[in-house]
């Protein structure tokens, strides 16, 4: 084997080293966002599109809800956001507190998602890690 080949054999070593290390943060993130969220004990509002009644353990009933909480914060609010509200408003603390529920909930899908991305990133890194390895075993003078 020549230099060249050890040398594309090691790179693709270290890049499917660092997949896996990808794949791993990736999974376990997803785990710890989903373990943490099914903690809080939330479950979907019965007049949601979808899941109603479910846990809020995952991505799709995360998104779900907030966006019960919306409809339910704009019917309260008349149809107006928080900042359009005038500040004696009684609803205001509501709908700021609905507003808050709804980012949280939305952090938490966009964790999911880049869990997920870096999970499926570190699986594409392991392939061309092993491709490497297999080219560099090819290569010669």
């Amino acid at each position: 084997m020549t230099d060249q080949g050890r040398a594309v054999r090691t790179i693709g070593l270290l890049v499917a080293v660092i997949g896996v290390v990808f794949t791993i943060a990736g999974v376990v993130t997803y785990v710890v966002v989903g373990s943490t969220l099914a903690d809080e004990k939330i479950t979907v509002s019965d007049d949601a599109s979808h899941f109603a009644g479910d846990k809020v353990e995952g991505p799709f009933t995360a998104y779900v809800q907030a966006d019960t909480i919306a409809k339910h914060a704009e019917e309260i609010a008349g149809g107006k956001t928080y900042a359009e509200l005038p500040q004696d408003d009684p609803n205001r603390d509501t709908v700021m507190t609905a507003s808050f529920l709804r980012a949280s909930l939305f952090t938490s899908v966009v964790a999911f998602g880049v869990a997920a991305l870096v999970a499926v990133l570190g699986l594409v890194l392991v392939g061309v890690g092993w491709s490497l390895r297999r080219l560099g075993g090819t290569i010669t003078a």
